[in-house]
């Protein structure tokens, strides 16, 4: 492109007009070359959405064989102490040699692991006595047990379980319970059982959102969701230890204060630059991904070598911060802030910002930049943001948690194609927050379904009084 320009630049033949055309032509071509050169490595496109991409293993070439290693820690089925049933095989006599006399001497063990799926119904018969005078007095039936026909708390956690955490539709959630087990479950009760977890975990989410406001380090994203067919956004606030989902309308700070955490909180946050973040008064750190997908794209497109030099020095940042357990020494920090300073100031040379006699009269404002003079601004005017991960322990490189945590929203919206309503959405996000947050804190889905029904508190919360 850069050679066409200058050929034309140097042909003093062509008409004015052929002239203009074909530099409308080369801009045209530029433009085209910019979107189908982009892929999720140099941008912000998703992999889902790059079907050019390259699916090649990221493991380096090695000389071992497939499958377990010698030394590592197997998952072999073990036998159980307290097996379900018992089945004696007898000695068929008849086909001993005969002329000896035998022995009882013990016995050999083998078991079949199997599983027994089937309807479990326990009948509750309440004590009627009378007196002498016909007065009919009836047995208390327990708190839980409120109707002549119920579901029990197993089908009730099962059911949420399936729709919320592996995220089938309630067709196949019903088609599940009529085939495997005989039970009448329709999709309007499976809808009946998650909306009562999402009542019950009220307390989790006022919880979690104190949990999140009080804490060291919170990892914030956002992505957009379709319900019924129009855009909205569905926000993340989480950490290692915690999660919460928030849908609604807005993608902006409207969202973020109903949302209710960030207005509290204190902390350092990661985010990925996304600006009402910054309305927040808070310390801030930069997912430095997007910048390395950015540099790429100023590498590979542009030409820029500096883009190509300040990739290679975040990552051997990133690296000497792991080796060195997470932070440096400030003096080591310090220089490293020096070789990230001089590859800016080596880049100002490359990509020099616009020049300001070249302003049209009467025009005022900022003057447009390209991509990569926007990506080395970003740079120098955020740098305390990006370094942030050198200085403080608990800062990560990038922004993954907060990603990971909004990635089964994707994989729910690929299954479904939508929220149907804001209240499908908002019994989503709540009950998927107390499953990735149990989850976080070493507890299965199916515990923490079974507690939720029970109406108990999972430990970590240390509470023990408090009942959902």
């Amino acid at each position: 492109m850069a050679s066409v320009k200058n050929l034309l630049e140097k042909e003093r033949d062509l008409s004015p007009s052929l002239k203009a055309a074909l530099e409308v032509l080369l801009v045209l071509v530029a433009l085209l070359l910019n979107r189908t050169t982009l892929n999720s490595k140099n941008s912000r496109k998703p992999p889902s959405t790059d079907p050019n991409r390259d699916k090649s293993s990221k493991k380096g070439s090695s000389n071992r064989k497939p499958g377990g290693q010698k030394g590592r820690i197997g998952t072999t089925l073990q036998q159980v102490d307290d097996p379900d049933a018992v089945k004696e095989l007898k000695v068929d006599r008849r086909s001993l040699p005969k002329g000896r006399r035998y022995q009882e001497h013990g016995y050999e063990t083998r078991q079949v692991i199997d599983i027994d799926i089937l309807r479990f119904v326990t009948e509750y018969r309440a004590q009627v006595i009378k007196d002498d005078q016909g007065n009919r007095c009836v047995a208390a039936f327990p708190d839980r047990v409120s109707r002549s026909v119920q579901y029990g708390i197993g089908i009730k956690a099962n059911a949420v379980y399936m729709s919320q955490f592996q995220l089938l539709p309630y067709d196949r959630i019903r088609d599940h319970f009529q085939e495997q087990m005989g039970i009448p479950v329709s999709a309007g009760s499976v809808f009946n059982f998650n909306k009562e977890a999402y009542e019950k975990l009220d307390h989790f989410e006022q919880w979690a959102k104190a949990q999140l406001a009080k804490s060291d380090l919170m990892q914030v994203d956002e992505t957009g969701i379709n319900l019924d067919g129009k855009r909205h956004w569905l926000h993340c606030a989480s950490n290692s230890a915690l999660t919460l989902l928030y849908p609604h309308t807005k993608r902006g700070t409207e969202a973020m204060d109903e949302m209710g955490v960030l207005p509290f909180f204190n902390g350092v946050l990661c985010h990925d630059h996304w600006k009402p973040y910054y309305r927040y008064a808070c310390t801030h750190s930069l997912c430095n991904a997007h910048p390395l997908r950015e540099l790429e794209r100023a590498w590979e497109q542009d030409g820029q070598h500096w883009a190509k030099a300040m990739k290679a020095l975040l990552i051997d940042m990133n690296n000497t911060v792991a080796d060195a357990g997470g932070r440096l020494p400030a003096t080591d920090a310090e220089r490293w802030r020096q070789r990230y300073r001089q590859r800016l100031e080596e880049a100002d040379i490359e990509c020099p910002p616009p020049d300001v006699s070249l302003r049209e009269a009467g025009k005022r404002g900022r003057l447009k930049r390209s991509k990569a003079r926007n990506l080395l601004e970003r740079l120098r005017n955020f740098e305390h943001d990006v370094l942030r991960f050198m200085d403080v322990e608990y800062v990560p490189f990038t922004n993954n948690q907060g990603e990971n945590d909004l990635r089964m929203t994707k994989v729910q919206q690929k299954i479904s194609g939508c929220f149907r309503s804001m209240a499908g959405a908002k019994i989503f996000c709540r009950v998927r927050s107390y499953l990735s947050t149990c989850r976080k804190q070493g507890m299965s889905a199916t515990e923490a379904l079974a507690l939720l029904f029970q109406g108990k508190s999972p430990a970590f919360m240390d509470t023990d009084e408090t009942q959902f």
